[in-house]
């Protein structure tokens, strides 16, 4: 089984997949935005495109091995990644449903105000990539296409992980942490993704 969770930038892609992946025994976090990366450091800056997912490679690359992955290893893939564009979401996730890959996508969807408190915590403001992107995506996601919606405006991430374990049929181990070693945890995966909050 692959958990695709989709969002806005802010939305609490990367920290709800870790906290999953804490909590369910067998399971790996993809994150395609990693071959992303590669791409755009290797292509002349006269030639790139402005956002990775335009490259057919980016797309077709993440599809293949998100395939390969899924059919070989026996627990459950969690792919933070947003995903905004109809055409790309079917390249990738309807092509691994065509194979009989089973996908649960959940988009985490909040509103406008929600999105920028949670971009300003991690020190984005308005002049930010995600935040001028953070509008027209938000009006993508909130298309049928990209159900199941979980609106989390009020919801703890606590409250996202369980959530999304329930509507996917999965028994999460129990949290037996401290508050500070949530806390803790929550931190480091912001620091590991991106040198800043998520």
């Amino acid at each position: 089984m692959i958990i695709w969770i989709n969002g806005t930038f802010g939305s609490g892609k990367s920290t709800t997949a870790y906290e999953l992946q804490r909590r369910i025994k067998d399971s790996h976090v993809y994150d395609p935005e990693r071959f992303g990366y590669v791409l755009m450091r290797n292509v002349p800056r006269e030639i790139a495109k402005g956002d990775f997912q335009d490259y057919p490679l980016w797309r077709e690359a993440n599809y293949k091995l998100l395939k390969q992955v899924a059919e070989q290893y026996p627990g459950i893939l969690i792919v933070p990644m947003t995903l905004t564009n109809e055409v790309y979401f079917n390249q990738i996730i309807g092509r691994l449903r065509l194979d009989g890959i089973e996908i649960k996508h959940f988009t985490l969807y909040a509103s406008k105000e929600t999105i920028e408190k949670r971009l300003k915590k991690r020190l984005e403001g308005k002049n930010s990539w995600a935040y001028k992107q953070m509008e027209g995506r938000l009006v993508n996601l909130s298309k049928d296409t990209f159900q199941e919606h979980i609106h989390t405006d009020s919801m703890s991430i606590d409250e996202v992980v369980e959530t999304i374990a329930h509507k996917s049929k999965i028994t999460l181990l129990p949290d037996r942490r401290t508050k500070i070693k949530k806390t803790m945890d929550r931190l480091s995966t912001g620091i590991k993704e991106f040198g800043i909050f998520k």
